[in-house]
């Protein structure tokens, strides 16, 4: 008896080769990426003014330049209004941050104004005229670190400057002197944001201290607007 055959030829298996899955697409890398410079890009063009100025005055010393003042580095931020509470001669609340703005030429002293007292007082005023047309981005402070009154004959000479009673443990936060001397010994200045960032020598040249001041207001003439 024969047997058909049943054997069928098995179909022909064919073999697809396909490609390893690719990495997962760089782009939305090189996006972050791009987007990070570009905000980067933005924040320098902001800040670009006061980078720049603080650059050019303190990187920046062609040869045979010396500061007289001693800069603070880094500079010291103004107190907040709680921590550096201010009164004006009648007694009145002044705010710190309504300081702010301006350059200010900063002394210390007794309300009583003693001899030392009394140059500095007289060197922020003429300080601040020889600065011409610059004049009015400076003001000129007494910070008084005492209840003792202001004698009249000091009047006349302090129109039009910023006559202030704060306690000296307030303003410790902020200002400091130089080691061994007393807070009353020197002048400090403070940039338009607040920042305490010099500090003038005792008994100091003011023509050097004109020297500092007129180069502050020339790499500086973006930061503020002459007056308040």
């Amino acid at each position: 008896m024969s047997h058909p055959d049943t054997a069928q030829a098995d179909p022909m298996i064919q073999l697809s080769v396909h490609s390893m899955p690719t990495p997962a697409s760089e782009e939305p890398a090189q996006r972050t990426r791009a987007g990070r410079l570009k905000m980067l890009l933005v924040w320098a063009v902001c800040a670009a003014p006061v980078v720049a100025s603080y650059f050019t005055y303190y990187v920046i010393k062609p040869q045979g330049r010396v500061n007289y003042g001693t800069l603070i580095t880094p500079p010291r931020p103004m107190p907040s209004d709680a921590n550096l509470p201010l009164l004006d001669q009648q007694g009145h609340e002044v705010k710190a941050a309504s300081l702010k703005g301006q350059w200010l030429l900063v002394t210390v002293a007794s309300g009583a104004c003693d001899q030392r007292c009394e140059q500095h007082l007289y060197l922020q005023r003429q300080l601040r005229e020889t600065l011409g047309k610059d004049k009015d981005r400076l003001d000129r402070v007494w910070l008084i670190t005492d209840q003792a009154p202001v004698r009249a004959a000091l009047q006349e000479g302090l129109k039009n400057a910023w006559v202030l009673r704060t306690s000296p443990v307030d303003l410790a936060r902020w200002l400091a002197p130089q080691e061994g001397q007393a807070l009353d010994a020197h002048l400090y200045l403070v940039d338009p944001r607040g920042d305490w960032m010099m500090r003038f020598p005792v008994d100091a040249d003011p023509s050097r201290i004109k020297k500092d001041l007129a180069r502050l207001m020339k790499a500086n003439e973006s930061w503020d607007e002459p007056g308040r």
